[in-house]
């Protein structure tokens, strides 16, 4: 078997390649990445069968071929950092809705399995006292040019699946964490500042609450949707780790043995959503169960993967924190 990987130096995609590689010992595994400042080669280090090609997603010419050769592509590539598409969201436009139309022609041309790496971001967010979670049938409503544009990616799947009868599905997950994961983002920044000595810092209150993955529970899943998936179907990926962000901050400081309360307010980020929380009862019907249902448990084994593996992350640190700085973040 032949699988296309898009966005395969970056953080889940990366994962995905590894689970891969591990379980499936007759696949071959090519990697299409931009290598963008979220793509890191050394994410793929030392993997056999895997072929990376640094090309972008929305160039037909790069694209055509590697899908002709492909008996499956799973597309992570995505421009993903809320704040960054709040500074500029034209490469958010480019990579998540022309790179995905790019490779739906690709796919309909050559008639290859395809499926689709989503957020739950498109459905906006809920009240934090709501009782209700995201569903597939939840109506989307986008609150930031990154989840607008993941958003129109989604539809334009689903319009080439009902129009050209492509052979698709779709999966929107929550929050991931874990190993490879860029420390522009929250978790990892936390671990990495406290590796270093420096205090984590804290969005507003830290109210804000995300329905948190491991990374190989959403890998896993996904090879669940591939094998077993109904085509034409959109699968909700999460394991009921609903926490808010200070009560994540909080059980990183006490696994580094800190005091809880040690840490830093900052500047809101703006149009922050509340709560996002996930129904995965579609996803569990294909017989899938999450490793890490304890988040400790995750949360340990991710900040063990950071504290031995500096030499992944050190050469990006500063200049994470210099951007942050500029924000007062």
């Amino acid at each position: 078997m032949k699988i296309l990987v898009t966005g395969g130096a970056g953080f889940i995609g990366a994962n995905f390649v590894h689970t891969t590689v591990e379980e499936m010992p007759d696949a071959e595994v090519v990697v299409l990445d931009k290598l963008t400042y979220a793509g890191n080669p050394a994410s793929l280090a030392g993997l056999d069968r895997v072929t990376l090609i640094e090309g972008d997603i929305a160039d037909p010419d790069t694209v055509d071929p590697l899908v002709k050769d492909a008996d499956l592509v799973v597309h992570f590539a995505a421009e993903s950092h809320n704040d960054n598409s709040l500074n500029d969201p034209s490469p958010f436009i480019t990579t998540n809705l022309v790179g995905t139309f790019v490779l739906l022609e690709a796919v309909r041309k050559y008639g290859v399995r395809y499926h689709h790496i989503s957020t739950d971001e498109v459905y906006g967010d809920l009240e934090l006292d709501d009782p209700n979670k995201f569903t597939p049938t939840t109506p989307y409503n986008p609150s930031s040019p990154y989840s607008a544009s993941k958003a129109g990616s989604d539809h334009l799947v689903r319009a080439w699946v009902r129009s050209f009868g492509i052979a698709a599905t779709i999966s929107n997950c929550s929050n991931n964490y874990g190993p490879f994961q860029h420390i522009e983002k929250f978790i990892p920044r936390t671990v990495t500042n406290l590796i270093d000595g420096v205090k984590p810092r804290l969005y507003g209150a830290g109210l804000n609450v995300r329905d948190w993955i491991h990374v190989r529970d959403h890998n896993t899943a996904v090879w669940a949707i591939v094998n077993k998936g109904e085509i034409g179907k959109t699968y909700l990926i999460g394991a009921d780790g609903e926490l808010n962000n200070l009560q994540v901050v909080q059980m990183i400081l006490e696994e580094f043995g800190y005091d809880k309360n040690d840490f830093v307010h900052v500047n809101d980020r703006p149009g922050h959503d509340l709560r996002y929380a996930i129904d995965n009862s579609s996803l569990l019907e294909l017989g899938w169960e999450p490793q890490f249902e304890d988040f400790t448990a995750g949360l340990h084994d991710t900040v063990t993967w950071y504290r031995e593996n500096e030499d992944w992350w050190r050469p990006q640190k500063d200049a994470v924190e210099a951007k942050y700085a500029k924000t007062g973040q």
